[in-house]
C-alpha cells in the first residue's frame, strides 16, 4: 500500500487491529478527524464513537470505543481505547436497552443522579447504535 502508516488499535482487552492503513477516522474531544499518512505528530483524547480505518479504496475495520488517546507519531498510530469492539460484535439488544435505561435515568430528573455518568453510558449506547445503522447502510 502507497503511503501507508501502521496503525494499532488497542484495549486493556484485547490488540484489536494491527496493520498498515491510509485512513483513520476517529471522533476526538474536538470533533471528528482524519489522519493520513504524513499527519503531524499529535496526542489527543477521543469520545465514544466510531473508528474507520480505510486502505484508500474500501474500509478495513469499522469499530466501536468507548473513549481514550490517539498517538500520531510519523510512521506509526496508535489507538489505546478503554474499550474497543468490532462493528461486527456489538450486542445490537445490549445498547438499545443502555440508551433506553440512561434516557429514562435522565427523564426521571433525580437529584441524587449522576448525570456525568449517565451522559457517558448514554453516549456510548447512541455511538454503538450509530456505527451499526451505518454497517447496515452499507450493506443495502
Amino acid at each position: 500500500m502507497k503511503n501507508a502508516v501502521h496503525c494499532d488499535v488497542v484495549s486493556a482487552e484485547d490488540t484489536l487491529f494491527s496493520g498498515s492503513v491510509y485512513a483513520i477516522t476517529v471522533d476526538g474531544v474536538m470533533g471528528q478527524m482524519c489522519i493520513l499518512p504524513g499527519h503531524a505528530p499529535l496526542l489527543t483524547k477521543l469520545n465514544p464513537g466510531i473508528v474507520r480505518l480505510s486502505d484508500g479504496e474500501d474500509t478495513l475495520v469499522q469499530c466501536y470505543v468507548s473513549g481514550g488517546y490517539l498517538e500520531v507519531q510519523p510512521h506509526v498510530v496508535t489507538i489505546l481505547a478503554d474499550t474497543a469492539v468490532r462493528a461486527e460484535d456489538i450486542d445490537e439488544a445490549a445498547a438499545i436497552d443502555a440508551r433506553k435505561q440512561a434516557e429514562h435515568e435522565i427523564q426521571q430528573m433525580n437529584t441524587e443522579l449522576d448525570y456525568a455518568a449517565v451522559s457517558a453510558r448514554l453516549a456510548q449506547a447512541v455511538a454503538q447504535l450509530r456505527l451499526l445503522e451505518e454497517m447496515r447502510k452499507l450493506r443495502r
